[in-house]
C-alpha cells in the first residue's frame, strides 16, 4: 500500500513597506524601486518641463510569493496621486474596460469543450505602455530626483498606475 504524504511549507510573511522611508531601510525594496524606475525611463514616461503645477506620486510595495511559500521578488510601483486630478484640465475621461463573468464562464466552457487550453498572461509594466493625449504633470519620485533641484517637474508621456486616464490609456494601446 502506497503511502502519500503532503508537505506543507510555513510561508513566512515579510512585511510590506508602507512608506518610501521605510523602504529606504531595505535593500530589497530600493532594488525593487531601481527596476521599476529602469521601466520608467525605458518606455521614456516623462519629459521634464518648467512653470507648470504637477500631480504628486508616491511608491507602492508588494512582496511576490513562490508557491511554496518562498519569496519570489520584491516588486514596487511608482503611482501618481491621480485623486487630485480636476477634470478637464487634467483629464478628459476616464474608461476601465470589464469583463462579464458570464463571458468569462463561457469562454472557460468552450476551451473545455474543444480540449484547449488557456493561460493566464502578465504584461509588466502594462499601464507604462498606454501614451497620454492629455498633458499632465507630476513630480519625480521620492528618492530619484535628478540633478540639484528636488522640485524638478515631469510631462507625463505614459501612463503610470493611479492616474485616471491610464486604463483608459492602456485599452487604447492594445486594442489598436
Amino acid at each position: 500500500m502506497a503511502h502519500h504524504y503532503v508537505y506543507m511549507k510555513k510561508v513566512v510573511e515579510v512585511r510590506e513597506p508602507e512608506s518610501y522611508v521605510e523602504a529606504t531601510k531595505g535593500a530589497n525594496s530600493r532594488s525593487a524601486m531601481e527596476e521599476e524606475m529602469h521601466a520608467v525611463a525605458e518606455n521614456e514616461m516623462w519629459d521634464t518641463p518648467k512653470g507648470v503645477t504637477p500631480i504628486g506620486c508616491r511608491w507602492v510595495y508588494k512582496v511576490k510569493y513562490n508557491t511554496n511559500g518562498s519569496v519570489n521578488r520584491y516588486k514596487a510601483w511608482l503611482v501618481a496621486k491621480g485623486y487630485v486630478q480636476q477634470h478637464d484640465i487634467d483629464s478628459d475621461e476616464t474608461l476601465v474596460p470589464v469583463v462579464n463573468m458570464t463571458t468569462i464562464c463561457v469562454l472557460l466552457v468552450i476551451a473545455e469543450a474543444k480540449g484547449r487550453h488557456l493561460r493566464q498572461m502578465d504584461v509588466k509594466n502594462a499601464f507604462l505602455q498606454g501614451e497620454l493625449e492629455e498633458q499632465v504633470y507630476m513630480v519625480q519620485p521620492p528618492g530619484f530626483q535628478s540633478g540639484r533641484n528636488t522640485l524638478v517637474v515631469c510631462r507625463l508621456k505614459k501612463s503610470p498606475y493611479g492616474l485616471k486616464q491610464a486604463p483608459r490609456a492602456w485599452n487604447a494601446k492594445i486594442t489598436m
